[in-house]
């Protein structure tokens, strides 16, 4: 049986409902220690490379699709979502040994003391405000991003326009604002 003829339905949906369940699972287990060798400190920045290529991926695919070009455009499609993978595994993987960074923790202590939120002052609210959008919206866009796939692969192209029109740019969103909160949080690695 073909993708064309699959009620995938089912899967998108528990996959849609598991992916945010582990990550957050992952804020509240014990931290293994870390062996020597490989040094996951450099993740964050892989993150936010992968998620610049899928903001090109995603702008090359737009404009694929508005010149006719479909084959460009499933192909750009499929990178994009073969990275978006390829970050959640590492992301996972980055988190599950990893402590949370806190925003303005200049000395890297783990705690925020009064000094160090006056130094920032008001730049935290903006990155807890991109911070928290990216976030809901990264849980938000796993299932839509799933069923436009699924749509396309199945050649139901009215469908996956009309949620195409949906994922793209939340999917857009994400992915920025996935190396904007790179950026704002790095100093403080």
């Amino acid at each position: 049986m073909s993708i064309k003829n699959k009620n995938l339905n089912l899967p998108i949906t528990i996959v849609s409902i598991l992916i945010p369940v582990v990550v957050a699972i992952l804020f509240y287990l014990p931290r293994p220690e870390m062996q020597a060798g490989f040094d996951i400190r450099i993740l964050p920045l892989f993150h936010a490379i992968l998620n610049s290529a899928t903001a090109i991926l995603l702008l090359a695919s737009l404009y694929f699709i508005k010149n006719g070009q479909t084959k460009a455009h499933k192909v750009t499609n499929l990178i994009a979502v073969s990275l978006s993978a390829l970050f959640l595994v590492s992301y996972v993987t980055y988190h599950f040994f990893a402590e949370s960074t806190r925003f303005g923790d200049v000395n890297h202590d783990g705690v925020l003391d009064a000094a160090e939120k006056a130094m920032v002052g008001g730049t935290r609210y903006v990155y807890y405000f991109i911070l928290l959008t990216h976030i809901v919206l990264a849980a938000v866009i796993v299932p839509l991003v799933l069923f436009t796939l699924l749509r396309g692969l199945q050649a139901d192209y009215v469908r996956h326009r009309k949620i195409a029109r949906i994922t793209w740019p939340i999917w857009f969103y994400v992915a920025i604002t996935g190396v904007i909160v790179y950026v704002m949080i790095s100093p403080y690695y």
